[in-house]
């Protein structure tokens, strides 16, 4: 019989978070290891072994986005759980779909690497892929819009700032790969590349980087 989970009431009832990211840290390291597993060479590569290394660069650039898009994933989570002191429920179930999605990531990422430049096939893994990190995206935004919500779940000490700060940045990749879909649907090719920059974008803090350089002059 599964036991009912605790409610969470205003004096601190609830369930702690060390539990949850342990769990989901131990998938997004699963989910990222079984990406490379889907790179392999052709049969009858050892003929010329250089030019199937060469011919194999979907799969690469598969690779690449797809680990990108967990590191931007448990970066955004990370930073969710760091404002969350406890979680209820509905948090722990919104949860799980997103770690659902991510742990499904390598059949699309296979499937994108498999097809890219065979034309009609292409279109539809290209697109595939996209809806599957746009799903991820929403999920992630419907974590931090939850714990808004359930603002018991919150750290007390966290101010309006910081909330704003975190919304604002959670609602980023939103626009970023919607707009990549689109692209994707009549440049499949060009729209694995956004998928790429969206990703590079979300993981590399620019503007963190261009305040660290000094100024010339």
């Amino acid at each position: 019989m599964t036991e009912k989970l605790p409610s969470l009431t205003p004096g601190g009832r609830g369930l702690p978070i060390n539990r949850l990211e342990a769990f989901s840290d131990g998938v997004f390291s699963i989910a990222i290891t079984l990406l490379v597993l889907e790179i392999a060479l052709p049969l009858g590569a050892e003929d010329d072994l250089v030019g199937a290394l060469v011919n194999t660069w979907p799969a690469y650039l598969a690779y690449v986005i797809s680990f990108l898009t967990i590191g931007w994933v448990w970066i955004g989570h990370s930073a969710i759980t760091s404002h969350i002191e406890r979680v209820d429920g509905i948090f722990l179930r919104v949860n799980l779909m997103l770690l659902m999605a991510v742990a499904f990531l390598p059949f699309p990422t296979k499937l994108m690497a498999e097809y890219l430049g065979k034309a009609s096939p292409e279109r539809v893994a290209v697109t595939f892929y996209g809806v599957l990190l746009l799903v991820i995206a929403l999920l992630i935004e419907a974590l931090w819009r939850y714990a808004l919500r359930a603002r018991e779940l919150l750290r007390s000490e966290l101010s309006d700032d910081e909330l704003a700060g975190l919304t604002r940045k959670s609602t980023r990749g939103l626009a970023l790969f919607v707009g990549s879909i689109v692209v994707g649907l009549f440049l499949p090719t060009l729209g694995v590349f956004c998928y790429l920059a969206a990703s590079a974008y979300l993981v590399i803090p620019f503007r963190t980087i261009g305040r660290a350089i000094p100024r010339r002059g």
